[in-house]
């Protein structure tokens, strides 16, 4: 039985299969965070998407709370209006200002 040669570094395949390089526009956005908060961007997350993106998502500015965060979406006003035609219904309007009754209504009606 003839040995193959060893294969190099270069040649073998990688065990880091389910690692995923940063994107461009990943690193982008991260160095602007870290600018803008003198912050450091640390190399673990500059090597990987999924530490990158943590990275970002721990260092990202949060937006101040608004009076329509608990408003449906607009796909979920969509689909709840789909149903309601094709049921000959009505969505009850209090639906519109709060995402977990327009989700109930959505369920109770499929």
């Amino acid at each position: 039985m003839a040995h193959l040669p060893k294969a190099t570094s270069l040649e073998s395949p990688s065990n880091d299969y389910h690692i995923l390089p940063v994107t461009q526009k990943q690193l982008q956005y991260a160095l602007a965070i870290a600018e803008k908060s003198s912050v450091d961007l640390p190399p673990e997350a500059r090597a990987d998407r999924r530490a990158m993106s943590a990275w970002i998502d721990a260092h990202r500015p949060r937006r101040a709370p608004s009076r329509f965060d608990n408003y449906p979406s607009s796909k979920q006003v969509a689909f709840a209006e789909r149903i309601a035609r094709k049921k000959r219904r009505e969505v009850p309007r209090e639906c519109f200002r709060d995402r977990m009754m327009m989700s109930r209504w959505i369920d109770s009606n499929l």
